[in-house]
């Protein structure tokens, strides 16, 4: 498939006409990085934003015991790293390819250029920072108002409303990784599983999950509280 085509399947990019996607394709830098790699560090310049072609690529926050927060996981289709494009500030976290990924970096100047002459551009952009915000507000209302099972259960409600509803469902990262993004640690995330197991929410089956009780989710969700 040739660069152009592929651009032109990413949401950000939907609806522009042939030729604007032709000027993407002739300013993006088509990149390879090997699991583990580092594609910027917080506090880099953002001279450009990102987004994953294939692959998956992890968001996150080291504090100063080394402590790591995942902050967003991002596959194939999603940008990260599109604030500094238009703020003109540094990256305000790290980011991380999970596995052998293939990412497209837009020049910030050059891609500025383009939206001056392509309102819809800014637009499209307007669409996913909007989406963006609204999904990092939940994050941290999740992480500083409820307990574990109340994060897990949000998590597991996100991943079915982004599934059209399906309530079995495959976690596309490690336990350890979630455990992370959730704000705690693998112990005490694979204790809560175990919980949801014998309450009858869940099925478990390595990275399977089935949902039981959606209703006993939302509950946990919305309430935060303990198992």
């Amino acid at each position: 498939m040739k660069i152009t085509d592929l651009i032109g399947t990413i949401p950000l990019f939907e609806g522009l006409a042939e030729r604007h996607l032709d000027d993407l394709a002739m300013i993006v830098v088509d990149q390879k990085f090997a699991r583990g790699q580092t594609i910027f560090s917080e506090g880099d310049e953002g001279n450009g934003f990102y987004v994953a072609a294939s692959g998956r690529v992890k968001i996150f926050k080291l504090s100063w015991e080394g402590k790591e927060q995942i902050l967003h996981i991002f596959g194939p289709g999603e940008p990260f790293g599109e604030v500094p494009v238009f703020s003109g500030q540094n990256f305000p976290a790290n980011a991380e390819a999970m596995e052998e990924s293939r990412i497209f970096f837009f020049p910030r100047k050059s891609f500025i250029d383009l939206v001056r002459e392509n309102p819809d551009l800014a637009l499209n952009m307007l669409a996913v920072l909007s989406m963006r915000l609204r999904r990092f507000a939940a994050l941290i209302e999740d992480l500083s108002l409820k307990e574990v099972p109340g994060r897990l259960a949000a998590y597991l409600l996100y991943l079915s409303e982004r599934n059209e509803g399906a309530q079995r469902l495959e976690l596309e990262i490690a336990k350890g990784q979630l455990a992370g993004l959730l704000g705690t640690i693998p112990e005490t995330l694979s204790r809560v599983l175990g919980k949801m197991r014998d309450q009858a929410l869940i099925e478990t089956e390595g990275r399977r999950i089935h949902i039981l009780d959606m209703q006993g989710l939302e509950v946990l969700a919305e309430t935060g509280g303990r198992l």
